[in-house]
């Protein structure tokens, strides 16, 4: 039945979902009209709203472009190559597969999603050079993993309202992860996730003729080429040495960092992660720079596209649309449908402002005085909003530019199954952040 569900919306993301980058420019101008109709904001006010915000996010651009490149590195350096084909294995069957590739997503985004974002994508190459399997599903479940995130250990606002001075400590306090991330309806929404995810993923397996199949070829790591050592700069290019020492510094900052400073993951460290195990595990620079020129092509979407976003952040907060969205769901809320209207709000917020912790800079304003007249659980408000950022993601090309780039797709590729995904997973959150 959701095999069948799905074909339909296959066809339609197929056929009428543009390039993300056109997606970007098509966003932007709805913005922009949205503003000027809505909050009465006029051409010009908009465009220096725009032009102010264009590079607010190159940090974070960066970050994600190193998310790919060292993850990428990483990957395909000959132990993690191994190791992958030897947990892909596992998998005798197709459906098999997807299961196995949605449960790795799924528990590697509620570590961090950034290491989610890598590892799903980059198994599911594994998986397809182990099993055939129709690709675009494979990707789309090593993507759907991603929904999880935000009620995981490195979720923005639920950790946000959890440190000492946050913005929002003057109206609500400190809100402790054990009322948020590990409170019970939290964790009860995570487990029936992990369970309904992957169930529906496989059931929306196409059968063999309609299945569409990867050249396992064409997933093959490029090798590195033995040449002739002629050269004093050769003896470096290829110097186990070198890359040893430089890479076993960059672990020993690593266990200071968490052993005797008590560090936590976050994007930064998970991208320093990788890359100094990649420049081990390749174990000479030759190696690791072949494998970094295969992993830079795919950055050129992040590069291009990441500055509109900010720029439609910009729009977003500084002309009031996106309080705008917020403050009129919040009208017609009470104090046990607030979460589900925060949720649902978030979620349209998001495909604006594809940032947790923006989002919640824009929303908190709102939803907080609102939970706070109606009587509604902060925590529980605070976690909708949450939620409703990480749902939409499913849809949203922001986020799923590295996937597709270390999977080399496109995002009409696997949006259709994503988008039956957002259907199935939207009514269970809503539900959970209600009833639960």
């Amino acid at each position: 039945m959701l095999n069948k569900a799905a074909k339909p919306l296959v066809k339609l993301v197929d056929r009428y979902l543009p390039d993300p980058y056109i997606f970007v420019l098509l966003l932007t101008l709805l913005v922009f009209v949205a503003a000027m109709m809505v909050e009465q904001q006029s051409p010009l006010q908009l465009v220096t709203y725009w032009g102010q915000g264009f590079w607010a996010l190159l940090s974070f651009s960066m970050q994600m472009l190193l998310v790919l490149v060292a993850g990428y590195m990483l990957a395909s350096s000959p132990p993690i190559k191994r190791l992958l084909d030897s947990i892909a294995a596992l998998a005798k069957s197709a459906p098999q597969a997807i299961i196995l590739v949605t449960l790795v997503s799924l528990l590697a985004s509620w570590i961090n999603w950034g290491f989610g974002l890598v590892v799903g994508a980059l198994f599911a190459k594994a998986l397809a050079r182990q099993v055939k399997v129709d690709y675009r599903l494979l990707v789309a479940s090593a993507y759907s993993g991603f929904v999880v995130w935000h009620g995981g250990l490195a979720g923005s606002i639920p950790l946000t309202i959890a440190t000492k001075g946050h913005f929002a400590e003057d109206k609500i306090g400190i809100i402790a992860t054990d009322n948020t991330i590990f409170a019970g309806f939290n964790l009860a929404l995570v487990a029936v996730l992990f369970v309904l995810i992957p169930l529906v993923n496989r059931f929306m397996l196409p059968s063999d003729d309609e299945s569409i199949y990867v050249d396992r070829d064409k997933l093959a790591e490029p090798e590195v080429e033995t040449e002739a050592i002629t050269r004093p700069a050769d003896y470096l290019e290829n110097s186990r040495l070198l890359a040893w020492a430089v890479g076993g510094a960059g672990l020993v900052y690593l266990g200071q960092y968490f052993f005797a400073a008590g560090g936590k993951l976050n994007l930064n460290i998970v991208n320093y992660l990788f890359l100094f195990l990649a420049i081990i595990l390749h174990q000479t620079p030759r190696s690791l720079l072949t494998s970094l020129n295969e992993a830079i092509k795919g950055g050129a979407g992040i590069v291009i596209q990441f500055p509109f976003y900010a720029g439609i952040m910009a729009l977003m907060v500084q002309s009031g649309l996106a309080q705008s969205i917020s403050s009129g769901f919040v009208a017609i809320a009470s104090a046990d449908s607030l979460p589900f209207w925060s949720f649902i709000s978030a979620g349209i917020v998001n495909i604006f402002v594809p940032s947790g912790g923006g989002q919640w800079a824009v929303q908190a304003p709102i939803m907080l005085p609102a939970a706070e007249a109606l009587g509604a659980d902060v925590a529980r408000v605070a976690m909708a909003v949450a939620w409703g950022d990480a749902w939409t993601n499913l849809i949203q090309p922001f986020w799923a530019l590295p996937v597709l780039a270390i999977a080399g797709l496109k995002a009409r590729d696997i949006m259709g199954f994503c988008l039956m995904q957002l259907i199935i997973t939207g009514i269970v959150i809503s539900i959970g952040l209600t009833w639960f």
